[in-house]
């Protein structure tokens, strides 16, 4: 092994056990709200857990709402969300989905009819509107689960217990990117619903990429961490979608916290490459959160632990690292280590799982609506630095819930 590859050994971190979600004992009801690909993605992750059943779906576009219904078999449609609220009785709770600006009336509508709600994240597109949700949440009496699902990935939360040992230390700093080659501009069914269908494109209802993709990449810096940035500076530009849009479809974040240490932040919607990750970088080590796989990589100076011994090499460009898998010994012994790497759903199958259990089981919840609240509110922030281009500050105030 060379000098630079003993300066960075990679370990790809695995849980102990990622194990299927059974809700067959305590069955569960669902009705999702909002039928777009992410509502789709919801629906296809309810459709792997025993016990689950969607009974109700809900869209305002009539295509996607025949769709949802034709999917689901038995689910009743509504082309309305107070329409479906006036029959809370068909669920036990609900999953919104919609666009983000619209959230709050959704959100606080279903508080207000007594079920257990998820809620896609951003909670919403602006403080006072994140703030009403979080505030209606608190009282309810019933499960809030904001959809950031970094804490509910099982691989994020093996890191984070790394990451809060000596194994990483000291916190230096944090890169993360989402890149992706794709435009946002979605095709209308109707001409006329061509500005609905597209709000992401829309200045005065979207929180664009900093808003849109960063609160979630922010919040998993936040939940390792323990601390919220105290400034953020931003720029964004149109570098490939010249297609009349405002909306930049590439960023770059600084945003700065307490003790002096920045997070660099960049999205794009004009190269894919590096996909989406977050680098924490410790004085022992860093670790690489790429979704379903994470990766930690040691200084040549960090103490060794013992559990490097079981270990399988890999190469990372002109470093040779070691990968790390929960229960190495028997799955090399059945000559199946290198299948044990990766998760095998995606991080929102846990993060409805862990709703799911919440609501059946009063496990705790996940991720809170005062917790999605804060991450919401440095999205935001985020956003109005990239939209004017100055620092914009974060206040301690600004992270508190009424």
């Amino acid at each position: 092994m060379g000098q630079a590859a003993a300066a960075a050994m990679g370990m790809t971190l695995l849980p102990s056990a990622v194990a299927a979600f059974d809700f067959s004992r305590a069955p569960a009801r669902i009705g999702v709200i909002g039928l777009g690909r992410q509502g789709r993605d919801i629906l296809g992750e309810l459709a792997k857990f025993e016990g689950v059943e969607v009974t109700a779906v809900c869209d305002v576009d009539a295509k996607r709402l025949e769709a949802g219904v034709r999917r689901t078999r038995a689910a009743e449609g509504f082309a309305s969300h107070q329409a479906m609220l006036a029959k809370a009785s068909l669920f036990d709770a609900v999953c919104i989905a919609t666009p983000t600006h619209v959230h709050r009336q959704v959100a606080e509508d279903a508080i207000a009819a007594g079920t257990h709600v998820y809620c896609e994240a951003p909670l919403a597109h602006t403080v006072e509107d994140a703030a009403a949700i979080a505030l209606a949440a608190r009282g309810s009496g019933k499960v809030f689960q904001a959809g950031l699902d970094a804490r509910s990935n099982p691989v994020y939360t093996l890191a984070r217990s790394f990451f809060r040992s000596d194994a990483v230390r000291d916190l230096v700093g944090v890169h993360a990117q989402h890149h992706r080659k794709t435009s946002w501009r979605f095709p209308a069914s109707d001409p006329s619903r061509e500005a609905e269908m597209n709000w992401r494109l829309d200045p005065a209802v979207s929180l664009g990429l900093a808003g849109e993709w960063g609160t979630h990449q922010f919040d998993t810096v936040h939940w390792f961490t323990g601390r919220y940035p105290k400034s953020v500076r931003g720029v964004g530009s149109i570098r490939l979608h010249d297609d009349g849009r405002e909306v930049a479809d590439t960023i770059a974040c600084q945003l700065v916290y307490e003790n002096g240490a920045v997070m660099m932040y960049d999205a794009t919607l004009a190269n894919s490459y590096g996909g989406r990750f977050e680098t924490l970088f410790g004085t022992n080590a860093a670790i690489k959160l790429a979704e379903t796989h994470a990766w930690m990589f040691k200084e040549a100076d960090a103490p060794t632990q013992g559990w490097e011994v079981y270990a399988n090499r890999q190469q990372f460009h002109n470093d040779e690292g070691i990968t790390l898998i929960a229960g190495a010994t028997k799955l090399a012994n059945q000559g199946k280590l290198r299948e044990g790497v990766g998760l095998p759903n995606p991080p929102l199958y846990y993060a409805l799982g862990d709703f799911l259990k919440s609501v059946t089981e009063g496990a705790d919840v996940a991720c809170s609506a005062e917790e999605g609240y804060r991450s919401t509110v440095v999205g935001i922030r985020a956003a109005e630095a990239v939209a004017s281009g100055e620092e914009v500050q974060i206040a301690e105030s600004d992270l508190r819930v009424g």
